[in-house]
């Protein structure tokens, strides 16, 4: 399997990972210990949306046109670089907090835990890491 098809692949998880986290989310009724504020999904979302418009326009544009450019790619990768930033942060709900005051975890729906959103933001990494990579050596 290419690099390439690698990155379109990944890139479809990430608006898949971009959508679950806010519906995840709506509301403030997302599991964890700590509160998330709401500005911290909506930069994940906004910069999430953008991205995989961005960088998807980026993947299939040819390259000798404006679409296609490595500018385009740059702005698409920044991009991807600030969503995984926020979606890491979001996870920061799951650590565990000490002392007499402290809450306990609350569960959702979802899951049993912060397994699913473990692996949707470290796969994110994990996805803007060959992104780079493919972009950095002309794959994509």
């Amino acid at each position: 399997m290419s690099l390439a098809v690698v990155c379109y692949v990944l890139t479809a998880l990430a608006a898949v990972v971009v959508v679950l986290t806010r519906l995840r989310m709506r509301g403030g009724q997302g599991a964890g210990r700590f509160h998330v504020g709401r500005r911290l999904l909506d930069v994940h979302t906004f910069f999430g949306v953008l991205a995989v418009v961005v960088w998807t326009v980026f993947l299939i544009a040819p390259e000798d046109s404006t679409a296609g450019s490595s500018s385009v790619g740059i702005v698409g990768l920044g991009m991807f670089w600030v969503v995984t930033i926020a979606g890491l942060l979001i996870l920061v709900r799951w650590l565990p907090s000490h002392g007499k005051h402290a809450s306990e975890g609350r569960q959702d729906t979802w899951s049993e835990g912060p397994g699913l959103s473990v692996l949707a933001h470290v796969g994110m990494l994990v996805g803007v890491v060959v992104f780079t990579f493919a972009y950095l050596t002309s794959a994509v």
